[in-house]
């Protein structure tokens, strides 16, 4: 296969696409897919790992989000290692490290070492996941890379998507840790693939690297996330606030730090560019709309509706195909309309899956309207997705191509973590206060057994079927009353979702430019940038 003809990059003349370039791109996407569907597997095996270990809702919360919170902290600081020691390393380091992590999460003797499984994981992934799109961003260009940032973009969301299916398959015949084991013969494949395809050193950066501002990364994300996930936690104000506080005081010192340095981690100058911040703050609301449609919308599947795993996890995917089959046709819209069309128009899609999981979303539902609401999503995100990392990879250099995709990726999981915390901790909420009026307007004959129970009945679903299950006679009224109340707490989340939402769109509306203005900055950037 024969390199396409030469384009100015501002860095070099390059060719728009590598030699072999559909291997190397198959390679890349095949990494990123370990990383995509770790991220996801956890939704569906919740309700098992909830009996399993007794586990309250907010562990639960951070059993779904270890992973996104381990992810996004450290993206930043380990794109900005690949940049400057070699991508290529920093990929199979992370694929390697990730089949032993996974075998720590299947058999953890508690949901506490479960947790730290995740956020390890999503560390790892955090060496390899950013690297695909940085190694995108170097080897092509032009259309050439508009058309493979959206494969990237559109094969990555379906088989995070397709996770909950997958899991659901393997539930129906193994225990819960089988989910976590899924990804081994995939990443094994992959870190063959990427040995022998993906080139090594491509347009890297020189410099030291910014390591305070990568600890200051760190710190400002997880405290961030943490302190989001702990906001609705009985008793756990304080150690919300701390931890908010904390977040703060590391955006501050990160963004002074960033202002000093002489090679700074994150780039400021070029993360003020229109095009970079507006693409990031839309990208990070569509797919944490995506993640936080499949979490909550798991537990809903079968907590309420009584569905099997893997009929929980099949439902996924009208959302999965059609991301597939939407990602190719954004690629030209971006190219025939401009990024601002294309992702308006995702975010009209996401808005009415959320609408249709408010409004249609209840006790008993035919499936039409579960397929329904997760395909409105799925071309919602297929749509979004491809603009949001283009326009971000086009705002800068090739030589920052790590800090572009470190930003593509924390749309995704910084995204994923906090629309994930703000769903689990109104979830919570919703789902407590629910149950104590449920509780409140019990028989007075009952209040001993009320009193005894009460905390483990507003802890989590799973706790209030555990408690059923010690009293049969009242199993029916107790199930009932849990499911009345997840139904009230669910409607919180799809609320909020529509409003974050509304958020973004009115922020791509009157902020990201239009096509003739977007070219006009493209070229403005890339001459400043020669």
């Amino acid at each position: 296969m024969t390199s396409a003809p030469s384009v100015r990059t501002g860095e070099r003349d390059t060719p728009s696409a590598p030699a072999r370039a559909g291997l190397v791109l198959s390679a890349l996407i095949l990494v990123a897919s370990v990383a995509n569907l770790n991220l996801s597997v956890a939704n569906v095996a919740l309700p098992d790992i909830g009996r399993a270990f007794d586990s309250s809702q907010t562990r639960l919360d951070l059993i779904a989000i270890g992973y996104s919170l381990g992810l996004a902290a450290s993206v930043l600081y380990l794109g900005a290692l690949g940049d400057r020691h070699g991508r290529k390393m920093m990929l199979l380091i992370g694929v390697t490290l990730a089949m032993p992590i996974s075998v720590l999460a299947a058999w953890s003797p508690s949901d506490i070492v479960l947790i730290v499984a995740r956020i390890l994981g999503g560390v790892s992934a955090g060496m390899a996941y950013p690297t695909t799109l940085a190694l995108i961003t170097a080897l092509w260009s032009g259309p050439a890379r508009t058309k493979a940032i959206a494969l990237w973009s559109g094969v990555g969301g379906a088989v995070a998507a397709l996770g909950p299916t997958i899991a659901g398959a393997v539930l129906e015949a193994f225990w819960w840790g089988a989910v976590f084991l899924v990804t081994l013969p995939l990443a094994a494949v992959a870190l063959v693939l990427a040995a022998v395809l993906v080139p090594g050193h491509v347009n890297e950066g020189g410099g030291r690297v910014d390591n305070l501002g990568g600890v200051l990364s760190i710190l400002l994300v997880g405290a961030l996330v943490l302190s989001i996930n702990d906001a609705a936690v009985p008793g756990a104000g304080l150690r919300a606030i701390v931890l908010g506080v904390i977040a703060v005081v590391a955006a501050v010192l990160f963004v002074l730090r960033q202002r000093a340095a002489a090679n700074p981690l994150y780039d400021l100058h070029y993360a003020g560019r229109r095009l970079f911040w507006v693409a990031a703050c839309a990208g990070i609301i569509v797919f944490g709309s995506l993640m936080g449609a499949m979490f909550v919308g798991q537990q809903f599947l079968q907590n309420v509706l009584g569905y099997s795993t893997l009929k929980a996890g099949l439902s996924i995917l009208p959302a999965a195909a059609l991301m597939v089959l939407v990602a190719p046709r954004s690629a030209v819209l971006v190219r025939r309309r401009g990024s601002r069309v294309t992702l308006l128009l995702g975010y009209v899609f996401c808005l009415l899956g959320f609408v249709a999981m408010l409004l249609l979303w209840k006790e008993d539902i035919a499936f039409w309207r579960v397929a329904l609401a997760y395909g409105l999503i799925g071309i919602g995100v297929g749509l979004a997705g491809t603009p949001a990392s283009h326009a971000l990879t086009s705002s800068v250099p090739v030589r920052r191509a790590g800090m572009a995709s470190g930003t593509a990726d924390l749309q995704r999981d910084l995204g994923g973590a906090v629309l994930q915390s703000v769903f689990g901790a109104l979830l919570t909420a919703g789902y407590s206060a629910a149950f104590a009026r449920e509780l409140a307007g019990a028989p007075a004959a009952l209040q001993p057994e009320i009193d005894a129970t009460q905390t483990e009945l507003e802890n989590s679903f799973a706790s209030a079927v555990d408690t059923a299950q010690r009293y049969p006679a009242y199993a029916e009224q107790i199930v009932g009353a849990a499911r009345s109340a997840f139904l009230d707490g669910d409607r919180w989340t799809y609320a909020a979702g529509i409003g974050a939402i509304a958020i973004g769109a009115l922020l791509v509306f009157f902020a990201f430019p239009k096509q003739e203005k977007e070219q006009e900055l493209l070229r403005a950037y890339a001459s400043a940038d020669r």
